[in-house]
């Protein structure tokens, strides 16, 4: 991945799986999907932080695996 990404104009879409009190927020912005096939993600409580990228189909399958419960605590 290229360290020249500019997310400076991206939107970030809070998940709905989320928090609504201030833990665990997660963001992921669709700038980058359609044009290049990526998706970034960041932590909303620390914006200012570097957003990891993911391929567009490995982050759907990680999302697909969340929905399935694949995943424990």
């Amino acid at each position: 991945m290229s360290a020249d990404v500019d997310l400076a104009a991206a939107e970030w879409v809070k998940s709905s799986y989320s928090e609504g009190n201030g833990g665990q927020c997660v963001e992921f912005s669709r700038a980058l999907t359609v044009a290049h096939g990526l998706v970034p993600v960041r932590d909303s409580k620390e914006p200012g932080r570097p957003a990891l990228i993911f391929p567009a189909g490995g982050w759907a399958a990680f999302i697909s695996a969340v929905k399935q419960g694949q995943f424990t605590a």
